[in-house]
């Protein structure tokens, strides 16, 4: 996949457990845990907003685009 999500950077970053993040954004545990490891092909922006929100960064701080390796 061509994006990355880096949301386990950006928590480390903010010290911030996903716990805690899971009870600020509103968000199910289990669900920010598949974010936090990329296991998602989907995020709605109304979860990205509050999740940026909260640890006060932008989308881009989050996702990242690296082109695929070609064969």
């Amino acid at each position: 996949m061509a994006i990355i999500l880096r949301l386990d950077r950006v928590m480390a970053d903010r010290k911030m457990s996903l716990n805690e993040l899971s009870e600020k954004v509103g968000v199910a545990n289990v669900n920010l845990s598949k974010l936090k490891t990329g296991k998602v092909s989907a995020i709605r922006f109304s979860t990205l907003n509050a999740i940026c929100r909260v640890l006060k960064c932008q989308p881009g701080d989050i996702l990242e685009y690296a082109e695929d390796e070609e064969e």
